[in-house]
């Protein structure tokens, strides 16, 4: 298919992640990851319906910075409170950040004070551009994956 319209993508502005406490989220993420807390605010109205979809509702917002990835945080009030249980990471649509780590062994233990889960233990590429990295995703009580990959260049 051919467009007339022409148009460029830049580049990514941030990755937004809908979590059922903001202060929960906003801990874990600083705390556990040594993200940055850049700004809160929230949001509601015509405004949010005509942007997100989210009808009556109000959402509580977190932008925080982590390796010069900005994440927002959103907890939506009624919405997140309708929803089904969280789907796995293998899930159709289902997405996830990839973050790079020097020690996946200590990210693993340390965010497991916060609920998060490993999925197995972690796992060498074999073959390819990435040889030698070992990735695990973990998992947080309400659903959100994190890839951790560990760069032969990273080892500790």
């Amino acid at each position: 298919m051919t467009s007339s319209l022409n148009f460029e993508v830049y580049r990514s502005d941030h990755v937004g992640i809908s979590v059922p406490s903001l202060d929960d989220a906003i801990l874990f993420w600083t705390e556990a990851l040594g993200a940055e807390l850049i700004r809160t605010g929230e949001m509601a109205g015509d405004f949010l319906t005509q942007v997100t979809g989210a009808k009556n509702s109000t959402v509580k917002m977190a932008i925080v910075e982590l390796a010069g990835q900005q994440i927002e945080l959103l907890e939506y009030d009624d919405v997140t409170k309708r929803t089904e249980a969280p789907s796995r990471p293998y899930s159709a649509g289902i997405l996830h950040l990839a973050i790079q780590v020097s020690n996946i062994e200590a990210v693993i233990e340390k965010v497991g004070y916060y609920g998060w889960k490993a999925q197995g233990r972690p796992q060498k590429i074999e073959e390819g551009s990435r040889a030698g990295t070992r990735v695990m995703y973990i998992v947080g009580p309400s659903g959100t994956a994190l890839e951790l990959m560990q760069p032969p260049s990273l080892d500790k």
